[in-house]
């Protein structure tokens, strides 16, 4: 014989079924209780003299009503958030609609939730729950699917006999409950009291359709905008902000977003950490600033850490997320700058997707922009997997600055005038100080901005800024003496090389005291990268540095390249179109030789600053 759960008793059954309806009269009475303010019923037409002694016409009264209906429309159209949908519907309470009160009910599965109410409180828990068996009109409105309308006391107490006492204990003398429709479900229901009796005629009935509808829109509107600023509330907290100290580097970090709601928007930037005490420092922005650019955005991330943890390097780390993208959304693109960096020898391998370039700030706040070769942007042509590494070094107390273009171009710059006000914004202050550099860099973009003698506050309304800041840190405790350094590389297939080694030379030299020799630094460095590109199959290599306390500082530039064969000095002939490299550097530096290394050579020269006229001229 098989044992068989018979349940408990029918006695049991009864008492349970009772507690539970007991339960949920307590939530209806709960629901139904008045507020603090004093509710009186407005006198029936003809029960009290027309204020002022003029009636109202009921064309007038008509137009009045349809005239609060398109004020409501347009609020509820434009509503974001639970509470404005309410006030949107606080506003049609007059003489024509008397609302006494009003109410939302989510579903779930199996019961109405109170989502929000006005003209109603609650005492004790704001919890309002009750099945979709509950003898409540809520509750058939969502067993059937239509509305119900109660026009009184008596209707609403015979149709529902287990709840109408405690609905009618507000004052209100009718009722109505209208489905929440969305994608083709019930997604809630709307309950409107009045404090008069209301016939529900058709133009009633279409007025609160439509309205239902209006609120239908409004709150899944609100439920998506919830759900994207979760998600973006998320995405920003995980990229975290502040100060992380490495041995032998500091990192700091800032994020802003745009004024457009979400938290975070396209921009990202991160710190992976590798094995063997390396860290991997990357930033980028996805087009777009819309929710689906912040979710790429989150993937591209993931899949960045992905690859790096894999062991690629950079230039592998940015064609692999490049096809990546594509193979996510082949109509977005983003930028991005990943770097593979030694702290404790201060070396850095970079490379670079169509993103701007950084800045590097030199102890004595010296600020130039480092030229990065690259390729182009992820996502814009997979095939296109070109992302030359380049290395760098870091010297104690430079400090590298990467960002998105909304902290160049924010505030109708350009990326000339983006470009100055960051340097402005970047110079000043001691280098131990790199988060106060990083907040004056944010202040400079989002901060008052005067005009006319007046401060006012700029809008962010543009573009969302990711900042990373990275630092050489020293363990020496004595003052070290400044040294500016510069080293780039430069490829045979690569001629734009050679102009931006000349920029930054420049920018190394923007305070010589002599002009002139920097004209001269330029020419004589030109002509040994030309020497190396024209003469030779080989990457030329310039190093440039300048040591010394200002007005007696010594430049030293080095050219090196991996061939074998050593240059001559010779003369040229008058029309010549060669040659005359080691020439200018006899006549033009103090000093210059060419050193042999184990692999290949280097020509280096030097020019002092407080030197005399033209160096190699007989006086």
């Amino acid at each position: 014989m098989n044992d068989r759960d018979e349940g408990p008793p029918a006695d049991d059954r009864t008492a349970g079924r009772a507690a539970e309806q007991a339960a949920e009269l307590r939530q209806i009475d709960a629901l139904n209780e008045t507020g603090p303010h004093e509710r009186t019923r407005r006198p029936a037409p003809g029960e009290d003299g027309e204020r002022d002694g003029a009636a109202r016409a009921p064309t007038d009264a008509g137009r009045h009503r349809d005239v609060r209906m398109l004020e409501a429309g347009r609020a509820l159209a434009e509503a974001t958030s639970v509470d404005e949908v309410f006030m949107a519907l606080a506003s049609l309470t007059s003489p024509e609609f008397p609302m006494d009160g009003t109410a939302l009910f989510g579903v779930t599965e199996r019961s109405l939730n109170l989502i929000g109410r006005y003209g109603y409180r609650t005492s004790g828990s704001r919890t309002v729950r009750m099945t979709i068996t509950t003898d409540y009109p809520a509750a058939e409105v969502l067993r059937t699917g239509r509305p119900v309308y109660l026009p009184t006391v008596e209707e609403y107490r015979d149709r529902f006999p287990t709840t109408w006492r405690l609905a009618a204990r507000k004052g209100s003398r009718s009722w109505a409950f209208l489905p929440l429709v969305s994608t083709g479900r019930i997604t809630g229901v709307w309950l409107v009291a009045f404090l008069d009796d209301v016939d529900f005629d058709s133009d009633t009935r279409s007025t609160l359709v439509t309205l239902a509808r209006l609120i239908s829109r409004a709150l899944e509107r609100t439920h998506t905008g919830e759900a994207e600023l979760a998600l973006s509330r998320g995405l920003r907290s995980s990229m975290g902000r502040g100060a992380s100290v490495y041995r032998g580097m500091t990192v700091t970090s800032r994020y802003v977003p745009t004024g457009g709601g979400l938290v975070v928007g396209g921009d990202w930037y991160d710190i992976i950490d590798l094995p063997s005490g390396r860290l991997a420092l990357v930033i980028g922005d996805v087009q777009g600033h819309d929710l689906h650019a912040a979710s790429l955005m989150a993937q591209l991330r993931t899949a960045v850490h992905a690859y790096a943890a894999e062991g690629h390097g950079p230039d592998a780390v940015l064609s692999r997320t490049s096809r990546f993208l594509t193979s996510l959304d082949g109509d977005r693109f983003a930028t991005c700058i990943y770097i593979e960096a030694d702290p404790a020898a201060g070396t850095l391998h970079v490379a670079r997707a169509g993103h701007p370039h950084p800045v590097l700030r030199m102890p004595d706040g010296t600020c130039m922009i480092k030229h990065i070769r690259g390729g182009l942007p992820l996502g814009l042509m997979p095939d296109e997997d070109d992302y030359p590494v380049n290395v760098l070094e870091l010297q104690a107390g430079e400090i590298m600055m990467l960002c998105t273009d909304g902290l160049i171009e924010t505030g109708g710059h350009d990326m000339y005038t983006g470009w100055n006000r960051v340097r402005d914004a970047l110079s000043p202050g001691p280098t131990s100080d790199l988060e106060g550099m990083a907040d004056r860099l944010i202040q400079s973009v989002v901060g008052p901005v005067t005009e006319n003698g007046e401060e006012r506050l700029s809008p962010r309304n543009e573009d969302d800024i990711a900042l990373l800041m990275l630092r050489r840190d020293t363990g020496v405790q004595r003052p070290v003496r400044p040294v500016r350094r510069i080293l780039t590389t430069i490829e045979q297939d690569e001629a734009e090389g050679l102009a931006e080694a000349r920029s930054e030379l420049r920018a190394l030299l923007h305070d010589w005291a002599q002009p002139d020799q920097v004209d001269t630094a330029v020419l004589l460095a030109s002509e040994l990268l030309g020497n190396v590109l024209v003469h030779t199959d080989q990457t030329a290599a310039l190093m440039a540095s300048i040591s010394g306390e200002p007005g007696c500082r010594t430049l030293r530039v080095e050219v090196s390249d991996s061939g074998d064969e050593l240059p001559h000095q010779r003369t040229p002939g008058e029309m010549a179109s060669s040659g005359r490299g080691l020439v200018l550097l006899d006549i033009l530096s103090e000093q210059w030789s060419v050193r042999p290394e184990s692999e290949g050579k280097t020509v280096w020269f030097e020019l002092s600053e407080d030197a005399d006229g033209v160096a190699g001229q007989d006086v």
